[in-house]
């Protein structure tokens, strides 16, 4: 900030990084979608500097707050199957994890001990662990969030398999394209990697789109704040 002072009148200059625009600061009008809330999940908007769970996207059902590319949630449909090793819903799972939003269109599974755990990861993700899966060219989820402090933030994730060419929008604006730097070589093969950084101009209620490609089974996002 700079500061002039003319007859007895203080004059204050707020400079704005180049990349910002004053779009980015408001959800876009018309935006009909919701913060996710359950019988289990009442904390509506997540929440950042934090994390952001990606099964829980908003509510308002496909083209609103979401867009897939087949109507049934593929992973809690392979949860209802039983093959001769076994269920995929495993022993002590609860419905409501083993079939997670099972009634929409985006595709998410949990991860379980005979294909996430049976391995070493480099970096294991959370056992029971929800995640977007089954991802095709073009889909995309919304997330209204909550910025507790604008500012500069490295984008933190456990991801299993390879790059999806994803991106992430703010208010309907590209913020950053990321990357998933490493191949693990299968979609229950995990890692951690930061995969961008996002700027934040105000705080308050945000949308976030995350939009993606095929190629990655993906659980989180964690923005930390770097700028501080």
């Amino acid at each position: 900030m700079h500061m002039r002072v003319l007859f007895g009148i203080c004059f204050c200059l707020v400079i704005i990084p180049a990349s910002t625009s004053v779009i980015f600061a408001q959800i876009p009008a018309g935006y009909k979608g919701k913060p996710f809330k359950d019988q289990y999940y009442q904390l509506g908007a997540q929440t950042i500097p934090g994390r952001v769970q990606l099964a829980y996207y908003d509510l308002g059902g496909e083209g609103i707050a979401y867009h897939d590319s087949t109507p049934e949630n593929e992973g809690a449909k392979l949860n209802h199957e039983v093959h001769d090793y076994g269920s995929h819903k495993r022993p002590g799972i609860t419905d409501y994890t083993a079939f997670f939003r099972e009634n929409e269109g985006v595709d998410i599974s949990y991860t379980k001990d005979w294909a996430d755990f049976n391995h070493p990861n480099k970096v294991d993700p959370a056992v029971n662990q929800l995640y977007i899966g089954w991802e095709a060219d073009g889909e995309w989820t919304n997330y209204t969030v909550d910025v507790k402090a604008p500012g500069k933030y490295k984008i933190i994730t456990v991801y299993g398999y390879k790059d999806n060419r994803s991106s992430l929008w703010l208010n309907g604006q590209l913020a950053v394209q990321l990357k998933l730097p490493e191949d693990t070589g299968n979609w229950h093969y995990w890692t951690q990697a930061t995969i961008g950084e996002i700027y934040f101009p105000t705080a308050g209620l945000q949308l976030l789109t995350l939009k993606y490609n095929a190629g990655a089974n993906l659980a989180f996002l964690d923005f930390v704040r770097i700028d501080k």
